[in-house]
């Protein structure tokens, strides 16, 4: 794979934003195991595997609201209180990063290039993982839902991203697995690649704005300034 220094007359991008979950790693084990716990907990009806894990990656308390119904804030906020202690439990032991994701953040960390991870999942969570995994060193810093006053499709995560590298959005190139992903990165104003390690199938993802879609992170290593416009 061919590594250049990021930024110069480099033709590709000098940074690079990712999502966490079904972009970087998969934590769908735990997800839906602190889920279902959590329903049982609270005596709600059974539901599939399928049905939580179509809510990865939106804000939790959307997550809650589709799963269980409620309505009720005090409601959600009780549900999560529980949930919050069985993910302290049995998240960071079920989340696992996809074969390529650690080679691919490194190939690009060598190249010189900015990396960070913009989240709708709690930064702590994600930074757990990393440090399991001594891979502390792959990202620059991770803006997960604590940081930001509005969650993606706002294009807030990415603008604070790019504001803290002091780069332009033509610069940026924003990874992710999901159609809330693909408006974020649209609303920001910054490149798309869209990859299928989740439940949004590609022609879902080619709706958007995109630089590519694929079903590899190590497209990422590839792509050029510019490619898909």
């Amino acid at each position: 794979m061919e590594i250049a220094r990021a930024g110069g007359a480099s033709p590709f991008y000098a940074c690079y934003l990712f999502d966490f979950d079904y972009t970087l790693a998969d934590s769908s084990r735990g997800i839906v195991g602190c889920f279902h716990r959590t329903m049982e907990a609270f005596g709600f009806p059974v539901v599939d595997d399928l049905t939580i894990t179509r809510t990865i990656g939106l804000p939790i308390r959307d997550a809650v609201r589709r799963i269980t119904g409620l309505s009720d804030d005090g409601e959600i906020e009780a549900f999560l209180t529980h949930y919050r202690a069985l993910a302290d439990k049995y998240m960071t032991a079920n989340t696992f990063f996809y074969p390529e994701a650690l080679d691919v953040l490194r190939a690009l960390k060598q190249r010189g290039a900015d990396v960070a991870i913009i989240s709708s999942k709690t930064s702590h969570r994600i930074r757990e993982a990393f440090v399991r995994d001594k891979a502390e060193d792959l990202v620059d810093f991770i803006i997960g839902c604590e940081e930001v006053r509005e969650l993606k499709p706002s294009p807030e995560g990415i603008r604070l991203a790019l504001a803290r590298f002091g780069r332009a959005e033509k610069d940026a190139l924003y990874t992710g697995d999901s159609t809330t992903d693909a408006a974020a990165a649209e609303n920001a104003g910054v490149a798309f690649l869209g990859v299928t390690h989740g439940v949004t199938g590609a022609e879902e993802l080619a709706a958007y704005p995109h630089a590519a879609i694929s079903d590899t992170l190590e497209t990422a290593l590839t792509l050029r300034r510019g490619d898909g416009k």
